[in-house]
């Protein structure tokens, strides 16, 4: 059988900067094909996306992840190439080992030993792989989701590989995630010199109480599985450059990470109330990046929660926290969706790397999780 760590190094190897794929997709299908996946490549302007299925029936057991990784920064400072993966004490180092090409090789080297031992397995196994995840999220897996919706094939069961983990493979699932709003805020005023505030409105001044009300604002006490939603200012950026000169606007970035305890439309119409209020003349662009999900106890989460402790011996602990995945788009067709890989302590930076222990387990847990689940 195909190994997880050699499996690693090849994608690792395959610069596939978002959106790129850089043949990783083709790798896999050169794995998922002589075994029995029905091959299907959905590729939507510049990002690559595939949909691998096994059978015909039900339920539909789902792996999900992305090819695409996030740039490098200077390479100089990197301790091995970032794309030349290198063992050294235990651990792979290169970009994507743990977000999330070592989740793609566990998939791989689990489902391709699950198929040798159970070639007549219950159901359907399928594979939902992008470039885009960790770009704008435009062209990949949302479009492959209204793709299978609009014939009406369904996922039954989805594991997402992004790194979950804190130190052991398994010492934290994902069961849902928060849903996100950004709020892009222009405020207005008349820009003129501060020695003559009577000609000038100034736009930070009008702003900063609005702020400081927002940013108090209770919006709700979360509830058993998320924690209350939050509003941060992330960027505010405003002045000519001149220390004597009012500026004309002020831009402000903000963003909420909110529970189920209140909608996008909700927070939306509270935002634009408290700006009313204040008399604040403005204009805004809303970004939606997603509803907030949850996976509650079932056989999915039963069936990976044992798995855990079958190959482990971990009580793992489920979590909503991080940021948001493409779990947000699979979850709202019906789906029960969680998120299970790596250790995520070095995701995004220099040096990136995976435990080879962990990735090894990370396989086992995917294997007797669909033993679990399709057997």
């Amino acid at each position: 059988m195909r190994d997880v760590i050699q499996t690693t190094c090849d994608l690792v190897s395959r610069p596939s900067v978002t959106p790129s794929d850089e043949g990783c997709q083709d790798y896999m299908k050169d794995i998922l094909a002589p075994i029995g996946f029905n091959i299907d490549a959905m590729i939507f302007e510049d990002t690559t996306n595939m949909w691998c299925r096994r059978g015909s029936e039900k339920p539909v057991f789902c792996f999900a992840g992305h090819t695409d990784v996030v740039p490098t920064g200077p390479e100089n400072e990197w301790k091995f190439p970032p794309f030349e993966p290198t063992i050294e004490d235990g651990f792979i180092y290169g970009r994507g080992t743990a977000d999330m090409k070592g989740s793609l090789a566990a998939m791989l080297c689990a489902t391709e030993q699950f198929v040798a031992d159970h070639p007549n397995h219950k159901g359907s196994i399928a594979y939902l792989i992008t470039s885009d995840e960790e770009g704008p999220f435009i062209n990949g897996t949302t479009r492959v989701i209204d793709t299978l919706e609009a014939r009406n094939e369904k996922i039954d069961y989805c594991i997402v590989g992004e790194p979950s983990s804190t130190l052991h493979t398994g010492d934290v699932i994902k069961n849902g995630r928060r849903g996100s709003l950004t709020g892009d805020l222009v405020v207005k005023g008349i820009q003129g010199h501060v020695a003559y505030p009577h000609l000038v409105i100034n736009p930070i001044h009008k702003i900063a109480p609005a702020l400081t009300e927002l940013s108090t604002t209770v919006w709700d006490k979360g509830n058993a599985y998320f924690p209350p939603t939050s509003f941060q200012v992330s960027n505010i950026h405003a002045g000519t450059g001149a220390g004597n000169v009012v500026p004309g606007t002020v831009e402000v970035c903000f963003n909420f990470r909110f529970s189920t305890e209140v909608t996008d439309q909700q927070l939306i119409d509270q935002v634009t109330s408290v700006l009313a209020k204040h008399g604040v003349d403005y204009d805004i662009n809303w970004t939606f990046n997603g509803q907030p999900f949850i996976t509650e106890a079932g056989l999915l989460v039963d069936a990976v929660v044992s798995s855990i402790e079958q190959v482990t011996g971990i009580k793992t602990e489920l979590s909503t926290a991080g940021g948001t995945s493409d779990g947000r788009f699979i979850a709202p067709t019906g789906a029960q969706v969680i998120e299970l890989g790596p250790e995520n302590a070095t995701i995004h930076k220099l040096n990136e790397k995976v435990s080879i222990a962990n990735l090894q387990s990370l396989e086992r847990v995917y294997y007797q999780t669909l033993v679990n689940v399709l057997t």
